[in-house]
């Protein structure tokens, strides 16, 4: 058993999966970071990330896969989901290991697997589409903070882009310290330094002096339109986990 360490990126996977064929590796456990293992018969080997080789992969993988194909590796890897390197590469060999396009073959666990976390990353995205809450900042931005269970924020950028093509907005991944910042133009990655804003008085001093008015009409609203009679708390935490509540405005 050869264990192969990557800096978890997917051109560091790619360039494992280059290893792997190039040293003739069959038994491997891939994981990202560094490892440190006493198994007297497990073999670890470091993956220097290579864009060179992880560009032959790529290209490898476009003539056996459809460009959703491609895309929906991506987005797999994508999820940063523990433990499922090894389904991904698993996919990959099955692709490079058969003559015929395996996209729908449903019958190999690797191909199940894929599936089953791209449907679970298109949830989290969805969601995060219905229950982002944008508040306006002084300097005219909406920022939104969110928490999601997978890294779906790239996901995210063609639905709001399109949807709020006038205003700026910032949506910021607080688990992964991240986002995304829109400014009437392009969209670009950004990081905030959130270590000199500790106090809530402070946090508010950021937002608009008719910020509070706005969230206070929006609870309202959702106060107003609520069946008491037609109350269904299970149903209504299966559509809207408690998880999400803290970045709810209707919630807070």
């Amino acid at each position: 058993m050869y264990t192969l360490v990557y800096d978890g990126t997917f051109e560091g996977l790619l360039t494992a999966v280059f290893e792997i064929y190039d040293r003739k590796l069959f038994h491997v456990k891939l994981i990202k970071g560094e490892w440190r293992s006493s198994a007297m018969f497990e073999e670890v080997l470091q993956v220097i990330t290579d864009e060179r080789r992880a560009t032959r992969v790529l290209k490898g993988l476009r003539k056996k896969l459809s460009a959703a194909g491609i895309q929906r590796l991506y987005i797999a890897h994508m999820a940063e989901m523990d433990n499922e390197e090894n389904a991904i590469v698993g996919f990959i060999r099955y692709v490079f290991d058969t003559d015929v396009n395996i996209e729908e073959d449903y019958g190999n666990k690797y191909v199940m697997r894929l599936s089953e976390i791209l449907k679970m990353v298109r949830r989290e995205k969805h969601r995060m589409e219905a229950f982002i809450r944008f508040r306006k900042l002084k300097d005219g931005i909406y920022y939104a903070a969110v928490e999601p269970d997978f890294n779906v924020l790239p996901l995210l950028i063609r639905h709001f882009k399109n949807r709020y093509t006038d205003q700026k907005w910032i949506i910021y991944d607080i688990k992964r310290r991240y986002g995304i910042h829109y400014d009437l133009h392009d969209t670009q990655y950004i990081t905030l330094d959130f270590s000199e804003v500790n106090k809530s008085s402070e946090v508010e001093n950021i937002f608009t002096d008719d910020e509070q008015v706005y969230q206070q009409l929006w609870k309202s609203y959702f106060t107003n339109v609520n069946i008491v009679a037609r109350k269904n708390t299970k149903l209504h935490l299966r559509h809207i986990p408690k998880r999400y509540w803290r970045h709810l405005t209707e919630k807070i």
